[in-house]
């Protein structure tokens, strides 16, 4: 119990709180004015609510579409995992503010009645929420915060809406029907492509590889084979750039080094305790370490000839992997490309960067086995290519330089740079 002031101080000022206590203030005001219920306890509660459970409900909203991506590996899966229990919260909402005298029965008629207020705000929070992850993505705010705001700007045009107020039902239609309506459009190409994707070009492999494991390699050996590769370009990320402005926020650091080289992050007191600083975990090869490993594993399993590795850091820290696609659709110009990738929270995460950068077909594989980068990094053996695990044993060990597969590495504190050929 000692520590549970400073909790509540902690709480009581991160922007996430904040900011949903502006939501829930804005959404008795936008129903107050547009339904003419200042006084109701109906809305009065829900607004409350709004303002309480709002962060929660923000991060429940993600975990929903993560749990159907890891599932099915659909993007058309993943947003009805968002759709679907947010619809039902909605019709909850709509049916205790009509219930309670919090909203005009009249206004609400104007758009099919409380389910069809729930189907159109419903859409319409995808379209704003996907609007915050693509700009998340891009570096811009944070996932969950982003999803809220967006979901502040559906509240207005949703009280306006339903309130039948004059240009306010065709605003919210027009969000619903068109933004929401667009993305629905734009997940089913997606999935459509990656189920007729025609053979032959380029496959992109993007990730973490935090180590590179023998399941990274199952996946190119057979994305080769069923899509008939002329090659892969692996490319890893660096610093993820939502880590990046978290550090450079001072809201996270690296809080110790182990002896195997991997960097263990940790919040700071600036963080933010609303936020999810770490969806990809909390601990990291240094990008340079990374970078190796995957070429040694790549030359060990003998797919030099079909696998390039390419580290374009400058074009990574300042435009990040729609950057690096950019680059590489220069330099093979007219070429078919096709994005590999995982179904968790960094995978989806390439799929729909990819998907915004043109006609790319993607390639996804639902993980069914036991191999697990977690694992590896808590310590499990078995799970990576005998050179990944000859290195890591080599940097616990400190040695001051690392042999493995014909090369030489300068071991800094786990960062691997300098090789040469022995």
């Amino acid at each position: 119990m000692s520590g549970l002031p400073d909790k509540v101080r902690r709480h009581l000022r991160s922007p996430s709180t904040r900011l949903a206590a502006f939501a829930g203030l804005l959404t008795y005001l936008c129903y107050a004015y547009a339904h003419d219920s200042w006084t109701n306890p109906a809305l009065i509660g829900v607004a409350v609510f709004f303002a309480v459970f709002m962060p929660a409900y923000t991060r429940l909203s993600n975990k929903a579409e993560l749990w159907a991506n890891n599932r099915f590996g659909f993007v058309t899966a993943g947003r009805l995992g968002r759709f679907i229990p947010q619809f039902a919260f909605n019709l909850a909402v709509f049916a205790v503010m009509l219930w309670g005298g919090g909203m005009s029965r009249s206004g609400v008629a104007t758009v099919g009645g409380i389910a069809g207020a729930a189907l159109i705000t419903s859409l319409a929070s995808q379209g704003l929420q996907y609007l915050g992850t693509y700009l998340f993505a891009r570096g811009i705010g944070d996932f969950n915060r982003n999803v809220l705001v967006g979901l502040c700007v559906n509240t207005v045009l949703t009280a306006l809406g339903t309130a039948g107020l004059p240009y306010g039902r065709e605003a919210f239609l027009l969000l619903g029907f068109g933004l929401g309506g667009f993305l629905v459009v734009v997940g089913i190409l997606s999935d459509l492509r990656s189920i007729f994707a025609p053979r032959g070009g380029i496959g992109l492999f993007f990730g973490t590889f935090n180590p590179f494991h023998n399941t990274h390699l199952a996946i190119l050996k057979r994305a080769m084979a069923e899509r008939r590769l002329d090659k892969i370009i692996i490319h890893p990320t660096l610093i993820p750039r939502f880590y990046a402005e978290a550090f450079r926020k001072g809201q996270i650091r690296v809080g110790r080094l182990r002896a195997d080289g991997f960097q263990v992050y940790e919040k700071t007191d600036k963080a933010d305790v609303n936020v999810d600083y770490f969806p990809t975990g909390n601990v990291f090869l240094p990008p340079e370490t990374r970078r190796a490993l995957i070429e040694l594993s790549v030359a060990e399993a003998g797919l030099g000839e079909k696998v390039d590795v390419l580290f374009l850091r400058e074009t990574y820290d300042a435009q990040g992997f729609q950057g690096v696609i950019a680059e590489i659709k220069k330099r093979h110009p007219g070429v078919r490309l096709h994005t590999l990738h995982g179904t968790d929270f960094g995978g989806m995460m390439v799929r729909s960067i990819c998907d915004e950068c043109g006609w790319i077909y993607p390639w996804r594989i639902l993980r069914r086995d036991d191999i697990s980068a977690t694992a590896i990094r808590k310590g499990a053996k078995g799970m990576t290519p005998a050179v990944v695990t000859d290195v890591l044993d080599q940097i616990s060990r400190s040695l001051p330089e690392v042999a493995a597969g014909g090369r030489r590495f300068r071991n800094d504190n786990g960062v691997l740079t300098g090789y040469v050929q022995q």
